[in-house]
């Protein structure tokens, strides 16, 4: 039986279970299953057929890119769990080293037990001294900074705007939109010195179309979507590229932030039928943040399951 969900900010042995057991496994596999619960929440659901794994994961099981990120060096908020982890992770295979910026303690001891070498830096990213430090902790650890992947972020409460809390209003501005903004002022100039950076913000498709209930996280990913495309034309020429992603719901433990109904609808909303998975989100960042992604900047790159095309 899986342990009670947990909130977000808490340390618990229900975070380290969702992920080790969320992303154990072949990346198809978690897809057919994916599948299978959706055609059983969904009446009418066409039943799923055998995903064939890419040629990649054919021949090693994984898809990894070996030197991809060879000599390159990461910074990584959120990176104790979930996509921010995966991501770590990826880097690391392919030759990169990473810092790991996160809220929770415990967790970051996990993830760099996991993520071997990593740099670890407990980090509020809705406060600016907070962030002010670790850039340039992390700048002494790594010795520069090649890419900064802005994952940490919070949902905040589902109720109608009338309901909303103010506190938890500012607290999801703060840690969604102005924490990128923090981020990316204090290690932009690294990256600006050394004439290279790949940074990569994460944005959701609620920045896009708008979720009900969920007006303070709607509005902080919009505003992502338009700090990025400000930020990427402001350093076009400087070798510095700023990119977004904006993934539907995938499975990660965010969605212990919220009721199943909100999940549910969610899901409906995807045309492929299902949640996405982390590890989808992992390949397209970390294609992103390599030397491959050189003429986009200011762009945002949908990963929705064809719930938003534009």
């Amino acid at each position: 039986m899986s342990p009670p969900r947990q909130r977000w900010g808490r340390s618990s042995d229900g975070l380290i279970w969702i992920f080790q057991h969320e992303f154990e496994g072949r990346l198809s596999d978690h897809i057919e299953a994916s599948r299978q619960r959706s055609s059983t929440v969904n009446a009418g659901v066409e039943p799923a057929r055998s995903a064939q794994p890419p040629a990649s994961q054919k021949q090693s099981g994984v898809g990894f890119f070996a030197g991809r990120f060879a000599g390159r060096t990461a910074v990584i908020t959120g990176g104790a769990s979930g996509l921010g982890l995966l991501t770590a992770e990826r880097i690391v295979q392919e030759g990169g080293k990473v810092s790991l910026w996160d809220i929770n303690a415990a967790a970051l001891n996990v993830a760099a037990q996991k993520v071997g070498g990593a740099h670890t830096h407990k980090v509020h990213v809705g406060r600016h001294p907070d962030v002010a430090d670790a850039a340039q902790k992390s700048l002494e650890a790594l010795g520069k900074i090649d890419v900064l992947v802005n994952c940490a972020g919070i949902t905040g409460a589902t109720v109608p705007v009338q309901d909303f809390p103010v506190d938890n209003w500012l607290q999801v501005m703060d840690v969604n939109l102005n924490g990128i903004f923090y981020c990316c002022r204090e290690i932009v100039p690294a990256m600006l010195g050394q004439g290279y950076g790949r940074i990569v913000n994460i944005a959701s498709v609620a920045g896009k179309e708008g979720n009900p209930k969920a007006s303070a996280y709607s509005a902080s990913k919009a505003g992502v979507i338009g700090f990025t495309k400000s930020l990427g034309k402001e350093l076009a020429t400087s070798g510095v590229l700023v990119n977004c992603i904006t993934p539907a719901t995938f499975e990660s433990p965010i969605l212990d932030q919220l009721p199943q109904s909100q999940i549910d609808y969610m899901r409906s909303r995807i045309p492929m039928g299902r949640l996405g998975h982390a590890e989808e989100c992992a390949a397209l960042v970390c294609w992103l943040a390599s030397e491959e992604c050189s003429f986009s900047t200011a762009a945002t790159f949908d990963i929705s399951g064809g719930r938003t095309t534009y």
